[in-house]
């Protein structure tokens, strides 16, 4: 019933050593835009498999770093970090520790995670287990650097079916820069901006309980600000203090959960909500504070666990009515632009490639049957313009683009697909 595809970071300041092409879930600013690697790729023809390796299972992202690829997964009890080589799939290192976890009823044919995509800043990979425990090691290394469990008055420490929600990156929060994550249990949590470097506790807002979405560090009205939907509400948080700005009630509602990351676009959050359609919110800052007024809702696609991405200023996603179809909305508005016909699965991820010659973008779309949809981002006039077979299924975690092609991780297996050039 859940799955781990909400998940990373923004705007994310490596080192020189180390340069972030693809830090986390949905990219270096959370929006799902494959830009300045990918536009000249023609995603139209079949690919090529480079190379495949067994690297176990769970949901999170591939995070691309250069020559470099990390990934977390688990094997048998433990959870594993890998480091690989881009070109060849070949392993640089690999980090395992316990984690036991046994799947809730509703939850077991997802298995025991990890369902959290890691992050990679500063020089540091970050993992956020099934179970709740935050780690972070070295990304040239691999030596770990410091873990945080969650603290005991969160016990069991996670939402009934495991944690899934990713680590955001605020680099102008604290002397380090922080690490953004929201800790808890269903009824009780603590949003809390970690420092990098030492995962000493800058700040945390304490009281609702934790769901499956993950934060997004934006800007609002020309405040910089934590964007993060708990179990009850979509917030809007200072990023440097901590303080709560606005609140729009969204709770979870029986077993309809909170998982879709939020979509920043033109100064509004827009959230699709499992069996609650699709909403556009507008937080204001005033003399007397901060208001939060609702644009639209529209009940004509809804997102059950998968993120929506903007190409070419409209909003494409996967909707769970008609058993899963693609749709293309208007962020303006919530008008229905475009869609299939359904039956087309329970999940897919998204990505966003900007066109090159002005020509319309390409939006991919990676279903949990293995197969990658590739579409042509002109809102009404969208098409589907090739379907590629890139793995028998359980194609649970969002691919990660890198120079030519994508990674793409199924049940257990991690591979690099590459597509000629345009």
């Amino acid at each position: 019933m859940l799955a781990a595809l909400l998940l990373a970071p923004l705007f994310v300041a490596a080192p020189a050593d180390v340069t972030a092409d693809w830090p986390g879930w949905l990219g270096p600013e959370r929006d799902g835009r494959a830009a300045g690697f990918a536009e000249t790729v023609d995603w139209t023809a079949a690919p090529t498999e480079r190379w495949r390796v067994e690297v176990g299972t769970g949901y999170g992202s591939p995070l691309v770093a250069g020559e470099r690829v990390y990934l977390h997964a688990r094997q048998g009890g433990d959870e594993v970090l890998w480091r690989l080589d881009a070109a060849t799939g070949e392993t640089v290192w690999r980090r395992a520790w316990a984690a036991p976890f046994e799947a809730q009823p509703g939850g077991e044919r997802h298995g025991a995670g990890p369902k959290a995509s890691p992050l990679l800043a500063d020089g540091r990979v970050f993992t956020h287990g099934i179970t709740g425990t935050l780690r972070a090691w070295d990304a040239e290394s691999g030596e770990p650097l410091w873990s945080r469990e969650p603290a005991a008055r969160f016990a069991p420490g996670r939402p009934n079916w495991g944690t899934s929600g990713s680590p955001a990156f605020a680099p102008n929060t604290g002397p380090h820069g922080a690490v953004i994550l929201h800790m808890g249990n269903d009824d009780a949590g603590a949003l809390t901006a970690f420092d990098a470097r030492t995962g000493e506790t800058i700040w945390e807002l304490i009281g609702d309980g934790a769901s499956y979405s993950s934060p997004v560090v934006t800007t609002l009205e020309g405040v910089r600000q934590v964007v993060v939907w708990t179990h009850e509400a979509v917030l809007g948080v200072d990023a440097a203090t901590g303080k709560e700005l606005w609140r729009s009630p969204l709770p979870h509602v029986g077993g309809d959960q909170n998982m879709p990351t939020p979509t920043i676009h033109d100064g509004t959050v827009i959230v699709g909500a499992e069996n609650r359609g699709v909403r556009a919110l507008r937080p204001e800052k005033g003399a007397n504070g901060w208001t939060v007024e609702q644009l639209w809702h529209t009940e004509a696609a809804s997102l059950d666990m998968s993120t929506g991405v903007i190409s070419g200023g409209v909003l494409y996603g996967f909707s769970h009515l008609r058993s899963g179809q693609l749709f293309a909305m208007d962020p303006a508005t919530g008008e229905l632009l475009w869609s299939t016909r359904g039956r087309e699965g329970d999940n897919a991820t998204l990505l966003a490639v900007p066109s090159a010659d002005g020509e319309a973008g390409r939006v991919l779309a990676l279903r949990d049957d293995g197969t990658l949809v590739v579409l042509a981002a002109r809102g009404a006039e969208t098409e589907i313009l090739a379907s590629h077979r890139v793995a028998a299924g359980d194609t649970w975690a969002p691919a990660a683009p890198l120079p030519g092609g994508l990674l793409v991780k199924d049940l257990d297996t991690l591979r690099r697909l590459s597509f000629p050039a345009e």
